[in-house]
């Protein structure tokens, strides 16, 4: 399809585009478009091959030039080619990247298929930082862990941020959302335990390491709470052990992303 030039930036047809940064109105919002955007030529490219259904890219000549001379453009979606002024202005800010593809919301992973191939998931409570949710899917994906389940409070993890912290990995590995409320989604636990995992709580709080807590498991849940608070006292009872990162005198917590990564690289020292 060839490009279409687009100069106006009141031209309706930049609206998967509009205000990004909005609160309220921003594309990516799940009760309104609820559409996913991928910014710069690598994410873009994990949208492109994903099973998110593309709706079309927006970009300035030159990126979409580099874009199709390392991938090629995609056929049968509109392809648009915008100024930086005018993208900036759509947009509501300068995209320094000058590269952005659209697509629909796809559903998530069935929690049943998850459970059957998967060995280690990691399982996320009250994790309300879009950064902290994105740079959590990169180090699963670079650390061999299979799913992302999400308990109650968790943010979107489809909202644009998220996809461009996480590389667009949250593009590619499966996600499901557990069953409940903030009082009662622990339940949903069960049918992990069912399928063979144990589940391990991070807490600064531990009875024990990592490497303890892991040791001869098949299958591995790691729970992770929220910045502040950690996971709640109804998600740790739930689980079968609590592990601690040892800490240096003077500290008592580390980053949720860091802590899930450290997680991670000790469940892949256990295999």
């Amino acid at each position: 399809m060839p490009r279409i030039p687009v100069t106006d930036p009141s031209d309706p047809r930049l609206d998967d585009v509009r205000n990004l940064n909005a609160s309220d109105n921003r594309p990516d919002l799940p009760g309104g478009k609820g559409l996913v955007i991928a910014e710069g030529p690598l994410v873009v490219s994990r949208l492109v091959e994903s099973r998110f259904p593309l709706r079309c890219l927006v970009g300035f000549p030159a990126k979409l030039d580099s874009y199709d001379a390392d991938h090629g453009l995609p056929d049968g979606v509109p392809i648009y080619e915008v100024s930086r002024e005018t993208l900036a202005e759509v947009a509501g800010f300068d995209m320094h990247r000058g590269l952005l593809a659209v697509a629909g919301r796809a559903g998530e992973a069935s929690i049943s298929d998850i459970l059957r191939t998967a060995r280690t998931i990691c399982v996320l409570e009250g994790v309300g930082d879009h950064e902290n949710i994105g740079a959590i899917f990169r180090n699963a994906a670079g650390l061999g862990v299979d799913a992302v389940l999400f308990g109650a409070g968790c943010a979107d993890p489809l909202y644009r941020r998220v996809v461009r912290v996480s590389m667009g990995h949250v593009l590619r590995t499966p996600y499901a959302h557990l069953e409940g409320t903030r009082t009662t989604w622990q339940r949903s636990l069960d049918q992990l335990r069912e399928a063979g995992f144990r589940l391990v709580s991070m807490t600064p709080g531990g009875d024990t390491t990592l490497t303890e807590a892991m040791a001869g498991a098949d299958k591995v849940a790691i729970l992770m709470g929220g910045e502040g608070p950690g996971l709640t006292e109804h998600a740790m009872r739930a689980t079968d052990v609590r592990a601690a990162i040892p800490m240096a005198p003077g500290t008592d917590s580390l980053n949720v992303a860091t802590s899930a990564a450290v997680a991670f690289y000790e469940r892949q020292r256990s295999l």
